[in-house]
């Protein structure tokens, strides 16, 4: 599929996140490819699935395109999502479609620049670029250095963002009212956690709405609602 088919295939719809922590239930490639199967069911367009292992599993059990990253933590280095080239090169080869990456200010182990490490995954693995960001900064950064979509994931992730329990909003608004001129999608995610939070996000312009822990992740929706009646017993 080609990048504009790609895009128009996005539009208005949902991009499921199946990913798990180390040590919850669900952890592994096999949990994370029935996760995604039942995405497909439910009405998702794309997949977002993190590392070579669950990327290679999800491409064997769906046809949906899949956003890979690579999440990885480095001593010394506050970049986890994909932060080198070689992570690019390994979730390319176990069949992502578009390879997101944090494109962030912060610095990379690579030493590698967002624009950089742009061309090079373009050039040298063929493949779309997903810009992960905390600010509007960021986000106008990615634009202008290649990347085919920029996604407001980072929000909150980062020193220098704002903190907040839902989806930055305000966020998506100021990168949608500077990028979609220009062509460039927009992609809300970040605790997007009801569908009347993803509905509003596409009022606000974003091309498509990523959800992650409010579908796939067990654990945490029951925390969910258990915290409400404990405190609700409490009072």
């Amino acid at each position: 599929m080609d990048l504009t088919r790609l895009t128009e295939s996005m539009r208005g719809g949902l991009i499921v996140s199946c990913q798990a922590l180390a040590g919850e239930p669900l952890h592994g490639a096999q949990h994370m490819a029935a996760m995604a199967c039942a995405a497909v069911n439910g009405g998702a367009i794309a997949i977002r699935a993190n590392g070579p292992d669950d990327i290679k599993a999800i491409r064997a059990s769906v046809k949906l395109p899949i956003f890979g990253l690579f999440k990885e933590d480095i001593p010394g280095y506050e970049v986890r999502i994909t932060p080198t080239l070689q992570h690019a090169y390994m979730i390319a080869e176990a069949g992502a479609d578009v390879i997101a990456i944090d494109a962030t200010r912060r610095t990379r182990p690579d030493k590698l620049s967002v624009k950089d490490l742009i061309s090079h995954i373009h050039t040298d693995i063929g493949k779309p670029v997903l810009g992960d960001v905390s600010m509007v900064e960021e986000g106008l950064a990615a634009g202008e250095s290649g990347a085919d979509f920029v996604a407001t994931t980072l929000s909150g992730y980062t020193t220098y963002s704002p903190s907040q329990p839902g989806p930055d909003f305000i966020l998506l608004e100021q990168l949608v009212k500077q990028l979609k001129p220009l062509g460039i999608p927009v992609i809300a995610e970040g605790r997007i956690s009801t569908p009347e939070q993803a509905l509003h996000a596409l009022m606000l312009g974003a091309h498509a709405v990523v959800v992650g822990s409010a579908i796939t992740r067990p654990q945490w929706i029951t925390a969910q609602f258990a915290n409400v009646l404990r405190e609700t017993k409490a009072t």
